[in-house]
């Protein structure tokens, strides 16, 4: 694994709160190299509490919320396999849709358009997302298309907006799980 670039894209859903110590540090701890991009939200979310800077500190890298501009240099290396966690319902859309108006999804349309890179995606929705009548045809696009979904009871059983489910855990392992599996 030594050597290999983990980009990780968090969306305003959910769980962002804990991408630091629950897929950030456990992916340093396997030994991936790490580079982080928020979409526009999720960066405000993030760096109102401080966790941006903590993830820049922790991972050497500017964590990306914007595209740069035409001659400047690219802030992280070539990633090997992306995680997108937690993903929004829009999020999820978008990207099945292969919209591309954050650079986030712009980096995400292109690891499964023109790179062939592994994506895996956790959907943070709940069960009105998945009731949607398009959120099938979504999640069928992403399959279709190779990205690998944390998604179903047995690692994240949906709940009803609002009405959480105590004790539930991320399931950040399995994220990482299925991105060593990826590239291996």
């Amino acid at each position: 694994m030594q050597g290999k670039v983990l980009g990780v894209v968090g969306s305003s859903a959910g769980g962002i709160e804990e991408l630091r110590p629950g897929l950030v540090v456990p992916a340093l701890e396997r030994g991936w190299t790490v580079a982080v991009t928020l979409t526009p939200i999720a960066a405000q979310w993030l760096g109102a509490s401080g966790e941006t800077a903590e993830l820049e500190g922790l991972t050497g890298f500017p964590v990306r919320s914007a595209s740069r501009l035409p001659g400047d240099s690219r802030p992280h290396p070539p990633v090997d396999c992306y995680v997108v966690a937690p993903a929004s319902a829009n999020t999820v859309a978008k990207l099945a849709l292969g919209i591309s108006d954050n650079q986030a999804l712009t980096q995400l349309n292109e690891a499964i358009g023109t790179l062939d890179l592994p994506v895996v995606v956790w959907p943070r929705v709940n069960a009105a997302h998945a009731r949607h009548p398009a959120w099938a045809g979504h999640i069928k696009a992403l399959h279709d298309a190779g990205v690998r979904l944390i998604y179903g009871d047995e690692v994240w059983p949906l709940a009803e907006p609002r009405a959480g489910m105590p004790g539930r855990q991320y399931p950040w392992e399995a994220v990482l799980d299925e991105a060593s599996r990826m590239i291996s």
